[in-house]
């Protein structure tokens, strides 16, 4: 698959979202832009739901991706904070299907895999990757701006994959293709 495409990657957060966007041209790709939004000064999670997903669809508004790539919520200790993280991943992912714009959802190990060659790489070894990837010049404040990149930079390997055989993609599209039992209309 060597056509051109934008692709949209996230790492949710309610404190701190990063977002990153890549175009593909052929087989280059180039970064467009990366940042994040900061959360932590709305005063409750509703609010903070609310601005990932308007940010969500001004970024997809802005730069029409044609895939979005979001890192899927990892297992911690802490319960309270796995349901708030699962919640900004789930709205993020609203915006993407409220907008047609196909999802695909990766573990933490695997954009850090397909980045760096090791599953357990640091944020900074990732980050560090990506600057060589796309020659950044400056890098961004905040790690999770370069996480969210990684996210797209993931998809943007995944590229080869036949995406329905690929354990690690998840398209919610194809889900509902293939299952249209499962989902009410």
């Amino acid at each position: 698959m060597n056509k051109d495409r934008i692709i949209l990657g996230i790492d949710p957060g309610t404190t701190i979202m990063g977002y990153g966007i890549i175009a593909q041209t052929g087989n280059k790709m180039s970064l467009i832009v990366m940042d994040v939004i900061k959360l932590d000064k709305l005063p409750n999670q509703a609010l903070k739901l609310k601005k990932i997903f308007e940010t969500c669809l001004d970024l997809i508004e802005k730069y029409n991706p044609d895939a979005l790539s979001i890192e899927a919520p990892f297992f911690g200790k802490n319960v309270q904070s796995m349901l708030k993280l699962g919640r900004a991943q789930g709205v993020a992912m609203a915006a993407g299907l409220y907008r047609s714009v196909p999802i695909f959802e990766y573990s933490p190990k695997k954009i850090k895999q397909s980045i760096t060659g090791n599953g357990n790489a640091s944020k900074e070894q990732v980050a560090a990757m990506l600057k060589t990837l796309l020659t950044i010049d400056e890098m961004p404040k905040y790690l999770d701006a370069t996480d969210g990149l990684a996210a797209a930079v993931c998809h943007y390997f995944q590229k080869d994959i036949p995406e329905d055989d690929s354990g690690a993609v998840s398209s919610w599209a194809q889900f509902m293709a293939k299952n249209p039992d499962r989902v009410k209309k």
